[in-house]
């Protein structure tokens, strides 16, 4: 066994001449331990929370969208469905026309989205899992119906059971002058709305489902839309894919995948999760000053053993080598402790969701969702491995200093 870890490892379980140095030696662990299973539990949380997210999201943004790069509006003939519906993992394409609309319904107005599907959209999107009322239909012969978002619902006071429940929906006309007249000047139709959705506030807010056709005929549209969805099978590969439809429709198209749709929304969420990481590391930086602190006291505290070792021939940097191992034995013992700590915790919380949110009635979730990710352990244990060495090394470069003798 190397003599300087040997040593190390029996001042770190040997009682000193100080209860008070075995007393700083724990509270450095334990700061370390604490420190490591906060960094642990809070990546964890964060992780939790990106992945309710991403599957919120994931219900009503398609897994690619095709939009054009300059304008608003192409014609679907401009894309080569057929190619792109061969390329192995699209499941689904669908024809998207979306436009900002007033609606008005009972003395009661609002403006929002309304978003044109043709009939693959209940493939390209599974939007009927999240009907809080109503069943999924858009179109029966030459009725157009709408699904509106539950915001939309709530601000319109919509009232389902009644009999004249019809939406007025206002667009301003595309074609011919506009005048003072909102007669003349809008386009307005009657919509029944058959039931209501509700995903994510942002989406449950913002957007109303018609069909394709009646969103077309409100803006005069023959063949335009203003994006194409597009939906992968879960193992296909997302990015190959990507590239392989841009080679397929040419750089006249911004073609995006789930994360670039929202992209603005997830790099918000990583920032702030490292930017808590980074405030923990700063208090697991603070907590190592005890580290430095107990290793300082045990080498005025070994100096008789210092001497000892000198006369039997150690060497200088031997001895250094026996208190750096110290340093590090009290780090990594405290980074092992709260890595198993933050483990347990998490494991705990996900299976039996212990701490549960304020007011849980009105989320999706009741507790705290946490999601393990190995990464996420490794990052944590080279920071403390970081910390840990420069803890252990400052002491030990003072040595002498302490000690007033040449070593």
């Amino acid at each position: 066994m190397n003599l300087p870890y040997f040593i190390a490892r029996r001042y770190l379980i040997s009682k000193k001449s100080h209860n008070i140095i075995n007393l700083i030696s724990g509270i450095s662990m334990i700061g370390v331990a604490v420190g490591t299973a906060a960094l642990i539990i809070v990546l964890s949380v964060f992780n939790g929370f990106e992945s309710v997210v991403v599957s919120l999201f994931s219900v009503f943004d398609p897994d690619i969208e095709i939009t054009i790069t300059q304008g608003k509006t192409f014609r679907e003939n401009e894309i080569n469905a057929d190619k792109v519906r061969a390329i192995p993992g699209v499941i689904s394409y669908t024809k998207v026309v979306e436009e900002n609309a007033l609606l008005y319904y009972k003395q009661q107005q609002y403006l929002a989205t309304i978003k044109g599907v043709d009939s693959l959209y209940q493939v390209n999107s599974p939007i009927d899992s999240l009907l809080v009322t109503g069943e999924m239909i858009l179109q029966k012969d030459s009725l157009d119906f709408a699904i509106p978002g539950y915001g939309i619902a709530y601000f319109l006071n919509l009232d389902m059971k009644a009999p004249d429940n019809l939406i007025s929906v206002y667009i301003p006309k595309r074609l011919g002058s506009i005048t003072g007249l909102p007669q003349e000047s809008f386009r307005s139709e009657l919509i029944r709305p058959v039931a209501i959705f509700s995903v994510q506030q942002d989406f449950d807010d913002k957007f109303m489902i018609v069909p394709l056709r009646f969103a077309r005929r409100m803006l005069d549209y023959t063949d335009e839309v203003t994006g194409i969805e597009i939906r992968l099978a879960k193992s296909a590969d997302a990015g190959m894919i990507q590239e392989k439809i841009a080679e397929v429709i040419g750089p006249k198209f911004r073609i995006q995948n789930r994360f670039q749709q929202q992209e603005v929304l997830y790099k918000i969420m990583k920032s702030e999760k490292w930017a808590v990481f980074l405030i923990l590391t700063f208090i697991l930086i603070v907590a190592s000053f005890n580290v430095i602190g107990s290793l300082t006291m045990l080498i005025l505290d070994k100096q008789k053993d210092i001497g000892i070792l000198r006369s039997l021939g150690a060497r200088d940097g031997t001895i250094k080598q026996i208190f750096f191992f110290e340093g590090l034995l009290i780090s990594f013992t405290g980074a092992f402790t709260g890595l198993l700590l933050g483990l347990i915790v998490c494991v705990l919380q996900e299976k039996f969701g212990l701490i549960k949110l304020q007011g849980g009635g009105s989320f999706i979730i009741s507790a705290y969702p946490v999601k393990l990710i190995a990464t996420d352990f490794l990052y944590v244990f080279i920071t403390i491995v970081f910390i840990g060495t420069i803890a252990a090394w400052y002491p030990v470069k003072r040595i002498a200093v302490m000690l007033r003798k040449p070593i």
